[in-house]
């Protein structure tokens, strides 16, 4: 800038855009207002951090409004008038849409799920139930640890599994699933699906239950592609091709044609030992509320301070696993002649004695 000259007073204002949207994100632009107060006021009065927002995460173009936590204009010489209003609320999306791609790529990435809502259907509830995928270990004290489909005569029946995540607001960047093999039949079978999609959204009514695995209750604002899953017993990543805001907590896993075949009733069926989703919450720093109808949202800066994984998840995590393990030793100490009722007759592994079982 020559003798001071600042090249946004000679541009056009859309060359100028352009220029200052081929940064790589909205922190950069934050740098970029720190220059001038002309160039602060031009950033936020063309919402280039929203535009770059956009941008990032297409999902939230279903923002229909930001509010701050505590937000007020009382005491402002403007205070009321059109022209004051107008600039608060640019000014308002401007600090949020900054500060949220910020802890978009600042924030440590981990588990994200909290709780398992629903499967479409389960072969024997609760031995075979979803909240076993949450458990990593595919056996519990000598107990096989899976969720089950029900048995189908068709393979091209699909299953879903949908979870609550642990805040309403996650950026996802891959989802991890191990297929269950079944040591305690003959042959070993993995009894995985041909491939995988994930949808992720909100419940379209919030006093409603989400205890249906029906579409019918979610709404869903991103479906991804297929993904081909292999039949092998090992925690399998897929990648999302880009990461993706999760706007509601929903997460659900669509487990698309069966390829295993359970020998002893000649039905296919579909089990997964363990589900991880991986991610970053924007919680407490951001929540939502949902608008009716539910294809927009309000989007809520609870506050300014970095959001960060609960301290406490992996040490609740692993309470939860003591306390099951030991429901299982009380259940084999106080059973018939120490059996465990889990649609099968549980024996110890061996090389020379094989036993076929029924997963019904």
């Amino acid at each position: 800038m020559k003798n001071g000259d600042d090249f946004l007073n000679f541009l056009p204002c859309d060359l100028s855009i352009k220029i200052l949207t081929a940064l790589e994100g909205p922190s950069d632009l934050v740098r970029i207002t720190a220059v001038s107060r002309n160039w602060r006021r031009f950033v936020i009065r063309h919402g280039l951090c929203k535009h770059l927002s956009l941008q990032m995460f297409p999902q939230l173009s279903r923002v229909d409004r930001v509010n701050e936590l505590g937000g007020s204009t009382k005491g402002h010489a403007g205070a009321g008038s059109s022209n004051f209003m107008e600039w608060e609320a640019l000014e308002r999306e401007h600090r949020a849409y900054a500060f949220l791609a910020r802890c978009c790529l600042s924030t440590t990435a981990g588990d994200c799920i909290s709780e398992a809502i629903i499967a479409s259907s389960t072969d024997n509830y609760p031995e075979e139930s979803i909240c076993n995928t949450l458990e990593p270990r595919d056996r519990v004290a000598r107990t096989a640890s899976y969720w089950s489909s029900k048995g189908q005569k068709n393979p091209a029946v699909p299953e879903t599994l949908t979870y609550r995540l642990i805040a309403d607001l996650c950026v996802v960047t891959e989802i991890k699933i191990r297929p269950f093999q079944a040591y305690f039949q003959f042959g070993y079978p993995i009894y995985s699906a041909e491939s995988v999609r994930f949808r992720m959204g909100h419940i379209k009514d919030a006093d409603e239950s989400c205890q249906d695995s029906g579409t019918d209750r979610f709404a869903w604002t991103y479906t991804s592609q297929e993904f081909e899953m292999a039949q092998e017993n090992r925690l399998q990543t897929f990648k999302l091709p880009e990461p993706i805001l999760c706007i509601g907590g929903i997460l659900q896993i669509e487990l698309l044609s069966r390829v295993q075949r359970q020998e002893i009733d000649g039905l296919f069926y579909i089990c997964v030992s363990h589900v991880q989703v991986v991610g970053r919450p924007l919680s407490p720093a951001f929540s939502i509320q949902i608008l009716e109808p539910p294809e927009k949202f309000v989007l809520e800066v609870q506050s300014y301070s970095l959001p960060t994984l609960p301290e406490q998840m992996s040490s609740i995590t692993s309470l939860q696993m003591r306390v099951r393990d030991l429901e299982q030793i009380l259940n084999l100490l106080q059973g018939n002649g120490g059996e465990v009722e889990y649609g099968y007759e549980w024996e110890v592994e061996s090389d020379e004695d094989e036993e076929e079982f029924d997963m019904e």
